[in-house]
């Protein structure tokens, strides 16, 4: 388990700013829910002096997104857009008493929701030098402009680097060929050299093999997922459920299905899970399980013992 801060465990159960700002006059999309995270910042900016008077949010994502984003509000309340444009991400990580190095993507997204936001209030577009086919990782939707500022905002070296600040890479892998590239281009820029992790033997073969390579075949897209019918549903959110509670038992603690309705699961935690510190990031991790598994946002929502029993009447 990642070690986490005691000021990302505050601002993760006690989020400040969460919601939209009433009268918001800048608004900051980021991520997609079919990626796992997403953003939106909400501003409200004094049009006579340009100074952020409040900040607001709405994250979908892991305890380390919505820490990242409460922290984000706090820290531009009262700022000018010119002086709020200039926190980083690291300011962010930094706010929290650092964060794991696999959620620094979390930063990351909190500090291109403020872009997208001050963008949105002047009336600009952002600037979208991204040249068709440009995008690094299809898993992530992780372009190669997003990539390389990254490695230099933040100075990265290592294709681990790169997927804990941006995702990409952490999917399929199929990218990391490119991030690579992308990685020796800009250490050489900086006057270092890219060491490759030893991996990638396949390369190795191709060249000792004399056989000659099969014809290229064009990619094509997947298949849509076909659309789960209510049953089917029902059946992988009890299989993902079923693999999950070993290790709530192995802590005196369970988890039971109690009702579906829609994008709505409903769940009720029993043993040591009722009332535990961690109850809010186990139920994350639920609701994180069931998407990926799923293909679909929902929303997994807690049910008392009182509540059940007036459900079941």
């Amino acid at each position: 388990m990642w070690d986490y801060s005691e000021k990302v465990k505050e601002h993760f159960y006690n989020p400040k700013n969460a919601g939209a700002v009433e009268g918001a006059n800048a608004i900051g999309d980021v991520g997609s829910l079919s990626c796992g995270d997403a953003l939106r910042l909400t501003l409200k900016v004094d049009p006579e002096t340009d100074v952020i008077l409040d900040a607001g949010f709405q994250t979908f994502g892991c305890g380390s997104a919505i820490a990242s984003s409460s922290a984000l509000t706090e820290m531009v309340k009262g700022l000018t857009l010119d002086d709020a444009l200039k926190i980083s991400n690291q300011d962010i990580a930094d706010f929290l008493d650092g964060l794991p190095p696999e959620k620094m993507h979390c930063s990351v997204m909190g500090r291109e929701a403020l872009q997208a936001a001050v963008a949105n209030y002047r009336g600009e577009e952002l600037e979208d030098d991204h040249e068709e086919g440009a995008l690094i990782c299809k898993c992530f939707a992780i372009d190669e402009v997003m990539v390389r500022d990254t490695i230099r905002a933040n100075k990265l070296s290592t294709v681990e680097d790169v997927t804990n600040y941006t995702k990409a890479g952490g999917g399929c892998s199929a990218c990391h060929e490119g991030i690579e590239r992308v990685l020796s281009e800009e250490l050489a820029a900086r006057g270092e050299v890219f060491v490759a992790a030893p991996t990638k033997a396949k390369k190795k073969v191709k060249v000792l093999a004399p056989e000659p390579a099969p014809a290229p075949v064009a990619e094509e897209a997947p298949p849509a997922p076909p659309k789960l019918s209510n049953l089917q549903r029902i059946r992988r959110i009890e299989t993902v459920l079923a693999a999950i509670r070993p290790t709530l038992q192995r802590d005196k603690g369970d988890v039971e299905l109690i009702d579906v309705d829609g994008k709505n699961i409903y769940v009720k935690l029993t043993g040591a899970c009722t009332g535990c510190q961690m109850a809010s990031m186990t139920l994350g991790g639920i609701q994180q399980r069931l998407i990926e598994e799923l293909g679909e946002f929902v929303k997994v929502i807690p049910v008392s013992a009182t509540a059940h029993a007036q459900m079941e009447v």
